[in-house]
């Protein structure tokens, strides 16, 4: 068994458990849909509703996600990345829904400058199988990802980076590629309230038969309080395995 990622939040899950007696708790929810062939003869249709826990104590970060998944297709497409785990174009069009796969995150800031505003964090995430691989919902495998964040802040904009690696999970008769991922962007704070920001993420290519991901972001962040907050996006994605386009929101509830 690949136990690197694992390993990692089993060490911090340990660290939370040393810290859990007081935090700030958050939940979100929202919609995402998606659109695109992923070298397939026929456009796959994807909306994805998490549910979302959150829990923050000092430096570190908990996450659970339990989505709702529903894929309009000729199948094969994973909702995870996308991944394309059949190449067959001429399958049978259907419609199929359920629960996705959970997914449990776990980071911790590992080095901060106040007086230059330099943030850098450590994660790791296992993607558990508990959507339907029968109905194409997921592979059926466990995934695995760790990964590092640098945030700089300048004025009102702060710049992001991250760099990751992700240990996939083979399906039946399917071998996946662990590849290497990563993102940056750009949110600039308009006011105390709004916030805008545009990004780009990459992987590399999850088997011989596809190519790598390439998509761009665009992103709007309004707060209502202290305690809600709404965020709205759009994606386009210039690679076969891209999404073609994509969009959502996200509505947050903290204290």
């Amino acid at each position: 068994m690949k136990k690197g990622p694992l390993l990692l939040l089993v060490c911090l899950a340990n660290a939370a458990a040393a810290h859990a007696n007081e935090g700030t708790y958050s939940y979100s929810t929202g919609i995402d849909y998606s659109t695109g062939k992923y070298g397939q003869a026929e456009e796959t249709n994807i909306t994805y509703i998490p549910l979302t826990g959150k829990y923050e104590k000092d430096k570190l970060t908990l996450k659970l996600t339990v989505p709702y998944l529903r894929i309009d297709g000729p199948g094969g497409v994973t909702p995870d990345s996308r991944v394309v785990v059949n190449g067959n174009t001429n399958n049978q069009r259907t419609v199929e829904s359920g629960m996705g796969d959970v997914v449990l995150g776990a980071s911790y800031n590992v080095f901060e400058s106040l007086s230059n505003k330099l943030y850098v964090d450590i994660g790791g995430k296992i993607k558990f199988p508990t959507a339907s691989e029968a109905k194409g919902l997921g592979t059926g495998k466990t995934d695995y990802a760790i990964s590092t964040d640098v945030y700089k802040t300048v004025g009102q904009a702060t710049m992001y980076g991250t760099l990751g690696y992700k240990v996939l999970g083979d399906p039946t008769g399917i071998n996946l590629n662990n590849v290497f991922f990563g993102s940056t962007g750009l949110i600039y704070k308009v006011d105390a309230k709004n916030s805008l920001g545009v990004g780009v993420d990459a992987r590399e290519r999850t088997s011989a038969n596809s190519t790598a991901l390439r998509e761009y972001s665009v992103f709007y962040s309004h707060k209502f309080n202290q305690n809600y907050k709404l965020q709205t996006y759009l994606v386009v994605g210039d690679t076969t395995s891209s999404v073609d386009l994509g969009g959502g929101a996200t509505l947050g509830v903290s204290w």
